[in-house]
């Protein structure tokens, strides 16, 4: 849950130098404080010694039982998200329709767990507002928050972070940049002679120290030597401009200045045209995603990889572990900071809301086939970038905001991002004029509206909204499609409404209006598992089994997940009824497979009641206790008591029942108790920060 460390330009950690003063204090107020900020200019190293710090606390996890979560704020632009962020730290994947806010302070309650919320100063209002709130209402919670400044809260514990030791015979900062020097030529590096280690010394003390500040410079030692660089970083923090016959800054803002703008301006003019260009994204970024939105003129397609591998060997770039990039804060902004100079903002920002909408658009033509998991953690991953290309067409044209929030509103709502796709679908719908959206479109949006009010419980409105659905798709222009996407809300809100009998009608009718194979659409692949939960909830087992059994072969062969997963969940529920517990079992640990694959938390919570039950059924009654206690932790996160079809909620009643009885309560209490245990650990596992 630590998210990645700083690292080199080959990909592997930086070394982390020193420090072990501000490594104790903090351990010791994580100890002792409901409330830790440390701060410090910019570039000191705030973060990764918070890293450091939990990396060995998270090895003895007494204090924090419910775990470390750690919320990067960098990348937002402004305070919107925030809340998003925060639960998705929390992997907790609301599915009610209560406000965010309210389910953060319910999810942590009495839990004993620690929440880092990194790089706030852009937001310190909205911070502070949202910690106080927290810490009133969780009595086990603490706080570790990075930032340029104090939150100035009541019994904020406050550790200021400097720069490195680097005067008075303090080898700290020239450690941190020798074995920086050491790996920008690997192999290659001259001997540290004494000449040298004073050229080393001499950098270390123009930069202050700050570990930033060093490494970039050490990363220039590709192209020049230790004394050249001493010389001429003398040179330029002499002539650096004053205000007033003075600089305004302090010394250590000074220093990264200078290391940043000397790093820019070391670039080639295509370095830096690409540097202020990548800091139009929020998040990580790719090499296709970096050649799409950057490549512009005076840059084309394939300047691009080259020009990121020698901003990465620069240290302007970093790479991230899953192996993309990321811009550290700081670099990000003084990118920003010169992109608005040059006056590419907004052709920019069309850019980049244009890739991430095809990014959106590919990933439903991936649906059917075996890209379909990738593009699951495509969108997973570009979250943030997804909701900025949103605010983008939001403000410049809201009927393309209706189209990118209706394609990914699916895979949000899926994905636990309820809220997100609320908020957006409905400003989108509401911002645009009818007359300006295509109608498919459009109706698509009312459709994953729908999804995802059905999936927060409010099941009157995703009705009615269905019925809209399929008014609208009646009309001329809309497509099959859009009529089969109708369908499929329809017939789901009679499920979960118990009225099997009209959900098939309605599968059954845009089927044969609509005539195909199952898989040559994902909305008619979805219809036709409509009509599997009907036949399964009208007791019509035979066809349920062969309809899900053909689904699931299909699937298989595609290497489609999402619906074979439900195809399985289909198979362990009718082999349930059918007395075949073990093959109900297998049928639920494929399900669990599939879901766990996606990071959906309500199917997976569905999943294992029915793997408990199973297990009850075959008379692995400690088995079916572990298995209901980890599901309670993933419905935990969902934010509902056991959910699903109604013919589950009886079977997951019956063998509960029947596992305490054969165990006893106390028995049964603790195989409970260590599943959810167990559950929460594997959420904390699958979950990507």
């Amino acid at each position: 849950m630590l998210g990645h460390d700083a690292e080199d330009a080959d990909g592997g950690p930086a070394p982390f130098v020193g420090r072990n003063d501000e490594l104790d204090a903090l351990r010791t107020a994580l100890a002792e404080r409901r409330l830790i900020t440390l701060t410090g200019p910019g570039g000191v190293g705030k973060t990764r010694l918070a890293r450091r710090a939990l990396r060995r606390t998270s090895t003895a996890r007494a204090p924090f039982a419910d775990g470390i979560h750690w919320a990067e704020l960098s990348p937002l632009p402004d305070d919107r998200l925030l809340l998003d962020t925060v639960a998705d730290a929390l992997d907790l994947a609301d599915h009610t329709s209560r406000t965010l806010a309210e389910a953060v302070r319910t999810w942590i309650g009495e839990r004993r767990l620690l929440l880092v919320l990194d790089c706030c100063e852009h937001l310190t209002a909205a911070v502070r507002e949202l910690v106080r709130d927290l810490l009133e209402a969780a009595p086990h919670l603490v706080v570790l928050v990075t930032g340029r400044e104090p939150l100035g809260l009541a019994d904020e514990h406050v550790l200021l972070i400097g720069s490195l030791p680097h005067t008075d015979g303090a080898d700290e900062a020239l450690a941190l940049f020798t074995a920086r020097a050491d790996a920008a030529l690997p192999g290659q590096a001259p001997p540290w002679t004494p000449v040298r280690l004073a050229a080393a010394r001499a950098i270390c003390a123009r930069l202050e120290g700050i570990p930033l500040a060093l490494e970039l410079a050490a990363a220039q030692l590709t192209d020049h030597t230790v004394e050249e660089l001493a010389v001429r970083l003398a040179r330029r923090i002499g002539l650096l401009p004053a205000a007033g016959g003075q600089d305004v800054l302090p010394p250590r803002h000074r220093a990264l200045r200078t290391a940043i703008g000397w790093s820019h301006e070391w670039c080639t003019p295509r370095e830096r045209l690409l540097w202020l260009r990548l800091s139009v994204f929020g998040g990580g970024f790719d090499a296709s995603a970096a050649t799409a939105v950057c490549s512009a003129p005076p840059l084309r397609p394939g300047d691009v990889p080259p020009l990121l591998a020698a901003l990465t060997a620069k240290s302007v770039v970093r790479r991230t572990p899953d192996g993309g990039h990321r811009m550290l804060d700081t670099i990000r902004e003084y990118g920003a900071m010169w992109l608005d100079g040059i006056g590419e903002h907004d052709a920019l920002r069309a850019r980049h809301a244009a890739h991430f909408l095809d990014l959106v658009r590919t990933a439903e033509r991936q649906w059917l086939g075996p890209g379909q998991r990738d593009a699951y953690r495509r969108i997973a991953t570009g979250h943030q970038d997804l909701c900025a290309a949103l605010d983008h067409y939001l403000a410049t044209e809201p009927a393309v905001a209706v189209e990118l929030a209706g394609r990914v509103g699916f895979f949000w709502a899926c994905c636990g991002h309820l809220h997100a796709a609320r908020s957006y679908l409905e400003r989108s719908l509401g911002a645009a004029r009818p007359e300006d959206v295509d109608l498919a479109c459009r109706i698509r949006a009312l459709w994953a509206l729908g999804v995802t009010l059905l999936l927060q419980g409010e099941q009157e409105e995703a009705h009615r909204l269905a019925v809209t659905c399929e008014a609208l798709a009646a009309g001329d222009g809309a497509g099959p499609p859009a009529a089969l996407d109708a369908a499929y809300l329809l017939g789901l809100s009679h499920l979960l409404a118990g009225r099997p009998l009209a959900a098939r009608i309605i599968a059954d009718n845009a089927l044969e209006a609509h005539p195909g194979t199952a898989f040559d659409s994902p909305p008619r692949l979805r219809c036709h598992l409509v009509r599997v939960f009907a036949l399964t909830g009208m007791g019509l087992f035979d066809d349920a089994r062969d309809h899900a059994e053909r689904l699931r072969a299909g699937c298989v062969a595609r290497e489609e997940h999402w619906t074979r997963a439900y195809a399985d969940y289909q198979l362990a529920l009718i082999s349930l009824f059918e007395g075949r517990p073990v093959d109900s079992a297998a049928h639920a640990r494929a399900m669990l497979d599939g879901k766990r694959e996606l990071g959906d938390s309500f199917g997976t919570a569905l999943g294992l009641d029915l793997l408990a039950a199973a297990r009850a059924a075959a008379g692995d009654e400690a088995g079916a206790a572990h298995a209901y206690g980890a599901g309670h932790a993933y419905w935990q996160a969902v934010g509902h008591p056991q959910r699903g079809t109604p013919e589950l909620g009886p079977v997951r009643a019956e063998f509960e029942r029947t596992a305490r009885g054969a165990l006893g309560d106390q028995a049964y209490e603790a195989a409970f108790q260590e599943g959810v245990r167990h559950g929460h650990a594997q959420r904390a596992r699958s979950h990507v920060t």
